[in-house]
């Protein structure tokens, strides 16, 4: 039998009902092979398949919502959404103000993932397994050179030094402004400088020499060894410089007797700040540079990561800021006679200068304000003595009192040095304070405004008889130029 058909085996074939007259057997037995169908996969109930009418829809569950129902329902979502924000918003600040709680009291070992208290970083024994804790720490540098390059007086002549000749002004003879560019890049901050021609007759002490004169094609060596000596300038003239656009504001407090004021007329004031809390103030004296006093970095305030700088603010801010890679005490500074009180702070990357934040030009040698000059000193320093930290910027009008004065028995007599100077009223009232230390007293000659003093020590705050101390930054030129020199 053909392979493709079968029986079953419950199926009557006695052929009677097949058996038609007339019709042979065989025939009938080969048509009834041929009408036996095949066995078929479709179901035997299948069901009908479902003939989708145009516009016919199935209606709805519930009654659609109505555009008040939509509106609340967006409603819920936006104030789920800011009820998110705002419980984010409280745990990042939470965490802020907790790491910052932590790093006042703690420093935090990576290497051996653990805490060891502040005061223990910095103290010259390796608490940490990988000594990290001695590592960012402020240093001391003690110059015993000369740096070869200075300005002189209101003028700013140039002079150059040589151990054998001394100190020499620089005649304009054959002078470029590519040497212009070299001497202001070796005092340090360096903005659009510029050159003039001084007459020599007009010099008063400096008019007889000695003098030195560049040498030709000597355009990019250092000016102090570029230089050959000269019995008199040909050209008659010395160099004057101006190497930046430093002092400069748009227009012309912890201060007591003193107003607030806006930082756009003090750019250079900067806050120092420790574990997210005022602690000194400071003078930017080049985009990543900050004067301030040593003695501001007492105790546990010598570890570098717990410093921030805040520039370019009138109210104080304590979020933000530059980090501090460098922190550099004269290695001279007696915490005792509170002598040679200065540091400076390097950023880890230069602030923009701009109209809220810019550099305040360093005096020249000899510089010379007279007795009784106008200084003003500024700060967020407290605003009575044994009071609080001002939370905006003050600013103070005092002036230079003479030194012969000021180290007077009747004043201050032998605690002040020749690397001090006093400023305030002998009557009292107006002085800073607290919380200013570090930062800067200036003298405005033409239209630049000069760093001459940097706040330092007094006893209490706007006493009679007891001035205002402040750090000479004249007598520290050279420790200053010689340590951004050393450090770039």
């Amino acid at each position: 039998m053909d392979r493709g058909v079968s029986l079953r085996a419950d199926e009557d074939v006695s052929q009677k009902a097949l058996v038609r007259p007339g019709v042979p057997i065989e025939n009938l037995y080969m048509q009834t092979i041929v009408q036996v169908p095949e066995e078929s996969a479709a179901p035997l109930n299948p069901r009908q398949p479902v003939v989708l009418r145009p516009g016919r829809h199935r209606r709805p569950m519930t009654a659609p919502k109505t555009e008040k129902e939509k509106a609340s329902k967006r409603r819920k979502v936006l104030l789920t959404v800011l009820a998110v924000v705002i419980v984010l918003g409280i745990l990042v600040t939470a965490g802020y103000f907790i790491k910052v709680l932590i790093d006042s009291k703690y420093f935090f070992c990576k290497s051996s993932v653990k805490f060891i208290p502040i005061d223990q970083a910095c103290d010259g024994k390796n608490d940490c397994s990988g000594g990290e804790d001695e590592i960012t720490c402020l240093s001391k540098f003690t110059v015993n050179t000369t740096f070869p390059v200075r300005l002189m007086t209101g003028q700013q002549v140039l002079q150059v030094y040589s151990t054998d000749q001394g100190w020499r002004s620089v005649c304009g003879d054959d002078w470029t402004e590519q040497n212009t560019a070299t001497a202001c890049n070796q005092l340090g901050y360096t903005s659009k400088p510029t050159s003039t021609n001084v007459p020599v007759n007009t010099l008063s002490s400096l008019k007889n020499g000695p003098f030195t004169a560049i040498r030709l094609r000597s355009t990019n060596t250092p000016i102090h060894l570029a230089t050959t000596d000269r019995a008199v300038c040909t050209s008659g003239f010395v160099v004057s410089l101006s190497c930046s656009d430093c002092g400069r504001v748009a227009s012309e407090g912890r201060i007591v007797g003193g107003s607030a004021a806006s930082i756009d007329h003090w750019p250079w004031q900067v806050s120092l700040q420790q574990g997210g809390q005022h602690t000194c103030g400071g003078s930017l004296v080049a985009p990543r540079w900050v004067l301030t006093a040593a003695h501001c970095f007492t105790g546990s305030k010598k570890e570098l990561s717990r410093w921030r700088v805040m520039s370019g603010q009138t109210l104080m801010n304590t979020l933000g800021g530059s980090y501090v890679d460098r922190i550099i005490l004269n290695g001279d500074y007696n915490p005792v006679r509170s002598d040679y009180d200065i540091a400076l702070m390097r950023l880890s990357s230069p602030i923009s200068v701009g109209v809220s934040s810019k550099p305040v030009c360093l005096p020249p040698n000899a510089f010379g304000p007279p007795p009784d000059a106008s200084m003003t000193v500024t700060g967020w320093g407290y605003l009575v003595e044994n009071g609080k930290v001002s939370s905006s910027l003050q600013e103070a009008t005092i002036p230079l009192i003479d030194w012969a004065k000021c180290s007077s028995p009747s004043v201050y007599g032998s605690a002040v040095t020749p690397r001090m100077l006093c400023a305030g009223l002998l009557q009292g009232g107006v002085d800073a304070c607290q919380g200013d230390s570090g930062g800067p007293l200036v003298y405005l000659t033409s239209s630049h405004w000069h760093l001459v003093g940097v706040v330092s020590w007094g006893v209490g705050c706007a006493r009679k008889e007891k001035p205002g101390v402040y750090t000479n930054v004249e007598e520290m030129l050279n420790w200053i130029h010689t340590v951004v020199e050393q450090n770039p």
